[in-house]
C-alpha cells in the first residue's frame, strides 16, 4: 500500500533570523522618523506638483533659435568628457595593478588603495569647486575633477578585476622566467582586458553626464549655459538643452554597447 503524501508548508525562500528582522524594523522606523524631522507634508507636495505643472508649460516647445550657443557648449562637453575619460583610464590603469593585493606587496597596494578611496570620497562637482578656485574657470578645471572621479571608479574597478583572476595562466607565464611586465602583458591583461572595455565605456558614459554638472559651478561645458538659460528664465531653451544632453548619452549608450559586443564584454 501507498502511503499519502501529507503536503509540506511552504517555506520561504529566504530565512532570515532574528538579528535581521530587529535591524530591518530599525530601518523602516527611522526613516518614518526621518521623514518627521524633514519637513515633508502633503500641502506642500501638492503645490509642488502644481508648479511643476506651471514650470513644465513654460518649458514648450523648445527653442532652437541658439544653436550656436548650444553648439558651443555641447563641443567643450564633448571634448571635457573624452579627454578627462582617457586621462583617468590611462592613470587608473597602473593604480589598478599597484592595488591588486594578489601582484603587489602591501606596501604598495595600501598606498594606491588609499589614493582610490581618497578619489572616491568627493563628489565630482565638489571636486570642480575646488579645482575652479585653485585654477580659474573653465575646461581645466573641468577635466582635473573628472580625472580624479574616473580614477576613483575605474581605480577601485581595476584593483578588484585583477584580484579575481586565475592564478595559474599567471604561473604559467611565471616559470617560462618571463619579466614581470610580460607576466602582465601575457598573463594578466589576457584575463582582465574585456571587462576594462566594460569599465573604460561606462566611466566615458559617466563623464558625459557628470561634465554638464561640472560645468553649473564654471568648470566649463553645457552646464554652463545650462545654469545661464535658468538664470535668465529661458525655459524654452532649457528644453533644448536637456533634449540635447539626453541625446547624446543615448547616442554614448548606443556606441558603447556596440564596443562591448567587439570585445565581447
Amino acid at each position: 500500500m501507498t502511503r499519502a503524501l501529507t503536503p509540506q508548508p511552504a517555506s520561504l525562500p529566504f530565512r532570515t533570523g532574528a538579528l535581521t528582522r530587529i535591524v530591518t524594523w530599525l530601518v523602516v522606523a527611522y526613516a518614518f522618523y526621518a521623514a518627521t524631522q524633514l519637513g515633508f507634508s502633503w500641502e506642500r507636495f501638492s503645490s509642488g506638483l502644481g508648479n511643476g505643472g506651471v514650470f513644465l508649460g513654460r518649458m514648450f516647445p523648445p527653442d532652437f533659435s541658439k544653436t550656436d550657443i548650444l553648439w558651443d557648449g555641447i563641443s567643450e562637453t564633448l571634448q571635457i568628457a573624452v579627454l578627462a575619460s582617457l586621462i583617468g583610464i590611462l592613470l587608473s590603469l597602473p593604480i589598478g595593478l599597484m592595488g591588486a593585493r594578489n601582484l603587489m606587496p602591501a606596501w604598495i597596494s595600501w598606498p594606491a588603495r588609499g589614493l582610490v578611496s581618497v578619489c572616491r570620497s568627493l563628489h565630482p562637482v565638489i571636486v570642480a569647486i575646488l579645482f575652479v578656485k585653485a585654477v580659474g574657470f573653465g575646461a581645466l578645471a573641468g577635466v582635473l575633477a573628472l580625472v580624479v572621479a574616473s580614477i576613483g571608479f575605474i581605480g577601485k574597478l581595476f584593483c578588484e578585476a585583477i584580484e579575481e583572476i586565475s592564478p595559474k595562466q599567471v604561473e604559467a607565464v611565471r616559470a617560462t622566467g618571463a619579466s614581470f611586465m610580460n607576466v602582465i602583458l601575457f598573463g594578466v591583461l589576457p584575463q582582465v582586458l574585456p571587462r576594462f572595455v566594460g569599465f573604460s565605456t561606462y566611466q566615458l558614459d559617466s563623464n558625459l553626464r557628470n561634465s554638464t554638472m561640472v560645468g553649473i559651478v564654471g568648470a566649463g561645458g553645457v552646464g554652463g549655459v545650462l545654469f545661464s538659460a535658468f538664470q535668465r528664465f529661458d525655459y524654452d531653451f532649457v528644453l533644448t538643452i536637456l533634449l540635447t544632453i539626453i541625446a547624446i548619452i543615448v547616442v554614448g549608450e548606443l556606441l558603447a554597447n556596440s564596443v562591448k559586443k567587439v570585445f565581447h564584454v
